[in-house]
């Protein structure tokens, strides 16, 4: 059996798949991972089959608030619905869809004919619980909430309509808007499983049926990789270090948020590793270590927190690895990545990126190091995650779905 799976977006909205991709894949599924060039190595290193997605998110410049990310968005869009339907290849005999590239999917699904299941990195389908992801973290009551998520849909259809147009009209189909799509998908109560865990979202009882959440699927690397000789030996050289990273966020901010980093791991007393990332954070001193990419599950069992901007992937790998964590939300899902933490009791009160100082970075740093309730709680959702398996909840479903 022949399985696509298409991703679009940042490294954090395309590496949990090369991990399911792999699992699929070892369960005798022939996996191709459609995503963008700059992803490619990830995808061959896991043993997948790559296909090139015709868009960049990198391209379209640094995203530190709403508006920008709108603008952001609305291109990235227009290009990856230029030649999307090129990936899928004939005789391909399911499609895996992630948040963005289902509104593009579903029409090459029913111009083919081709069976799509949607396997989603954050919680999309409108609740009562809490406020759409992409709007802020703060609830405005169940009936806003869901009030809130259905015009997020709405202009989310918005940004995919010209693109949606252009691919209906390349795939010979009629007409059909974005959001009538969307609608007959609901309608179809179309599965959808969500790859993060219920230590941080519980499913909502609100939610049709359909939708599951099954844990994280977590990026490939191999059993025998280890972790690079100079990372070692820092390690080893001296307590626990701090990590801080931004990941794709904050390009051009490297040199402030560089000077904050390092002046709030000295006024805390800890050593740290800056992980370059997107804002090319960079350190100097035999306290400080500047790294690249590295795998999240090797480095962060090895510290004493992180600092991150609380991607959905960077937040479960801190709490998979039992590790609390102080965040800096830059936009889009972020805010509420970090409230999630924080309600958990792992990790402290947001900084919001544009009022982050050293003062507040070193005196949150301090509490979540020194303050052991902020470690027990990222153990208990540690434990409750290694309960889970994401990937094998994704394979029952093929499995349903090929029986059928």
């Amino acid at each position: 059996m022949r399985i696509l799976i298409a991703a679009a977006g940042s490294r954090g909205d395309v590496a949990p798949y090369t991990g399911l991709g792999a699992h699929l894949r070892h369960a005798g599924y022939d996996v191709t991972l459609a995503t963008t060039d700059a992803f490619a190595p990830l995808v061959r290193d896991a043993g997948l089959t790559f296909r090139s997605l015709p868009t960049d998110p990198r391209g379209h410049g640094a995203v530190t608030g709403r508006r920008e990310l709108m603008r952001s968005a609305a291109a990235f869009v227009t290009e990856l619905g230029h030649g999307f339907a090129d990936a899928l290849a004939e005789g391909t005999d399911l499609l895996l869809l992630s948040t963005t590239t289902a509104p593009l999917g579903w029409h090459l699904a029913q111009a083919t004919g081709t069976p799509s299941l949607g396997v989603y990195l954050q919680p999309t389908a409108p609740t009562g619980d809490f406020p759409p992801v992409v709007t802020g973290s703060r609830s405005l009551g169940r009936l806003a909430n869901r009030a809130a998520a259905r015009f997020a849909l709405y202009m989310t259809d918005r940004l995919y309509e010209q693109a949606v147009a252009q691919l209906r009209h390349r795939l010979q189909l009629p007409a059909l808007s974005a959001a009538r799509m969307r609608r007959r998908q609901e309608q179809a109560n179309w599965p959808i499983l969500y790859g993060f865990s219920t230590a941080l979202v519980p499913r909502p009882s609100d939610w049709r049926s359909g939708l599951q959440v099954v844990g994280n699927w977590w990026p490939h690397h191999e059993a025998t990789e280890r972790l690079p000789p100079q990372v070692e030996d820092f390690l080893n050289a001296g307590p626990r270090p701090v990590l801080i990273g931004f990941g794709s966020m904050a390009a051009g901010h490297g040199e402030r948020l560089s000077d904050i980093a390092v002046h709030a791991l000295r006024r805390a007393g800890l050593r740290g590793i800056l992980q370059t990332g997107s804002a090319g954070l960079t350190a100097d001193g035999d306290d400080m270590l500047t790294i690249g990419d590295v795998p999240h599950a090797l480095l962060f069992p090895r510290l004493a927190a992180v600092v991150h901007h609380a991607g959905a992937g960077t937040s479960a790998a801190a709490l998979r690895a039992a590790v609390p964590a102080v965040t800096v939300p830059v936009t889009a899902d972020q805010p509420f990545w970090a409230e999630r933490l924080a309600a958990l009791g792992a990790a402290a009160g947001p900084i919001p990126f544009r009022s982050l100082t050293a003062e507040r970075l070193a005196d949150a740093l301090d509490r979540v190091v020194k303050q052991q309730t902020y470690t027990r709680a990222a153990a208990a959702a540690a434990a409750h995650m290694a309960a889970e398996d994401g990937a094998g909840q994704v394979f029952k479903a093929v499995q349903q779905l090929t029986d059928r």
